[in-house]
């Protein structure tokens, strides 16, 4: 398969360095850093240069940008992608980019349209955090525009193949909800987390549980708040029901009420068994 990857930092390039890996598919990239562009060939992520010549050529394009960028590069690109071309993309959001390329789709109906996340990363970004591993065993999701049965099922294998566990087909407003708390919300908590004074003064009273909570507040910080504030309705009410159920927990030691302070733990724990139980199945 030819591919075209627009956007080669951490994802893009991580996607480029796993097709090639495979070696059966042959990659063209673009990054609008010349530099990128340079790392990218020099690190075996693509094999050339995406242009308008070499796009007439590729069976999928995949935009790996901030949300905000993803309209005017598949402008730029589209008219020479071949019928039945596959364009989808790594943004973060759903709602958004979703309702761009079903606009999209209208104007350029020969092309199949299918919004993409893959819920994976790292707590660095760049070419050259890159890695070939970075999409095993993670869950891809899907939000379906215009692709029909067969074709959507193509995408779903072709994502399979690149070493993902499994691949989830859901609505935008449900995947936009969903990763309000499972990605956003951690790292706002985070990020809040680290600001404590005695953060810098941790080291030898540490261990875990405090690396657990706090690799996430190192991240991109354009690129979160833009995911961030075009999903603030979702983000808004989960950080709010967050802050409801920190009160509890600090009225209770307030009280110095320990039978409430063991009922509200015994509630998480127990929550965190039956979830986990449910996982496994």
């Amino acid at each position: 398969m030819k591919v075209g990857i627009i956007g080669l930092g951490l994802m893009g390039g991580s996607l480029g360095k796993t097709l090639k890996k495979q070696g059966a598919h042959t990659v063209y990239g673009y990054d609008i850093s010349d530099s990128v562009m340079l790392k990218a060939e020099m690190v075996g992520a693509i094999d050339g240069v995406l242009n308008e010549e070499t796009a007439r050529e590729i069976d999928m394009l995949i935009v790996s940008l901030y949300p905000s960028a993803l309209e005017s590069v598949l402008e730029r690109f589209l008219p020479f992608l071949k019928d039945k071309a596959v364009v989808t993309d790594f943004c973060g959001i759903k709602r958004e980019t979703v309702a761009v390329m079903k606009n999209l789709a209208k104007k350029y109906g020969n092309l199949v349209f299918v919004g993409g996340h893959p819920m994976a990363g790292r707590e660095f970004s760049g070419i050259e955090r890159s890695i070939s591993t970075l999409f095993e065993k993670a869950s891809m999701v899907l939000v379906n525009v215009n692709a029909d049965i067969f074709e959507l099922e193509s995408v779903k294998n072709f994502y399979l193949s690149l070493g993902f566990a499994e691949v989830v087909i859901t609505s935008a407003e449900y995947h936009d909800k969903a990763i309000a708390f499972t990605s956003q919300l951690c790292h706002v908590v985070s990020n809040a987390f680290i600001k404590n004074e005695i953060a810098s003064e941790h080291f030898g009273y540490s261990a875990g549980s405090y690396k657990d909570l706090t690799r996430v507040a190192r991240l991109n910080p354009e690129m979160w708040a833009e995911l961030m504030i075009e999903n603030a309705d979702n983000l808004n009410s989960e950080l709010l029901e967050l802050i409801s159920n920190l009160q509890k927990y600090s009225l209770a030691l307030e009280k110095g009420d320990k039978e409430g302070l063991k009922q509200l733990l015994k509630e998480g724990n127990d929550r965190k068994l039956l979830i986990d139980t449910k996982q496994k199945r």
